[in-house]
């Protein structure tokens, strides 16, 4: 399937198949695509709970307003950005680029985030969003439906969870064997509404 295929033939479902299951072969393949997706400074400050407990997902759909797509998904994945791993052994992700680069951009990781709470934040789910564009589209070359979802309580997910103190839920990204059609396109906007060139 082509890239742009998959962007027009992507939509937000809500009825899947609750019989479904993604084996760990495709699992796998979907969170190895996903990493691929770019961070600044090559962070990759994104974490995946991929939760599989049955109860657990139960208390997940009732902590989100009972949307049943979060328990009858194949796989629900709740997108996590990890806010300090600007912080936690920078160097490692600079390990494989020649030493010169390495001896630049691993200390300027800590000069851009060091004391910039907003931009650690920012950051975190910026990137968040961009991976889970790619799971979506990954997902859908290999057959399967999506929904991003952030209709939840955040706070009740993060206990759920047990999410560190360093870390807060950005999303979800549900998985799955639609077993309902999309609704049709609600209306996109036409682009000589939403595209500024230059200056506003």
């Amino acid at each position: 399937m082509q890239v742009s295929e998959a962007i027009e033939k992507r939509r937000s479902i809500k009825a899947f198949d609750p019989e479904h299951k993604l084996t760990q072969e495709e699992i796998d393949k979907l969170l190895s695509l996903a990493i691929l997706s770019p961070t600044a400074f090559n962070i990759q400050n994104w974490r995946f709970v991929v939760v599989q407990d049955i109860e657990l997902r139960k208390q997940i759909r009732a902590a989100s307003w009972n949307q049943a797509q979060v328990e009858e998904a194949s796989l629900l994945i709740v997108l996590t950005a990890d806010l300090k791993a600007w912080e936690k052994q920078p160097e490692r992700y600079w390990r494989n680029a020649p030493q010169e680069v390495q001896d630049y951009l691993v200390p300027a990781i800590g000069r851009y985030y060091n004391g910039n709470e907003q931009a650690q934040r920012d950051e975190a789910m910026r990137s968040c969003g961009m991976v889970a564009t790619t799971l979506m589209l990954a997902a859908k070359e290999m057959g399967y439906d999506t929904c991003p979802m952030d209709g939840f309580d955040f706070d009740a997910v993060t206990k759920l969870l047990n999410l560190p103190a360093d870390h807060v839920p950005s999303m979800f990204v549900v998985i799955g064997k639609a077993i309902k059609p999309a609704m049709p396109r609600a209306g996109q906007l036409p682009l000589n509404e939403i595209v500024i060139y230059n200056k506003f």
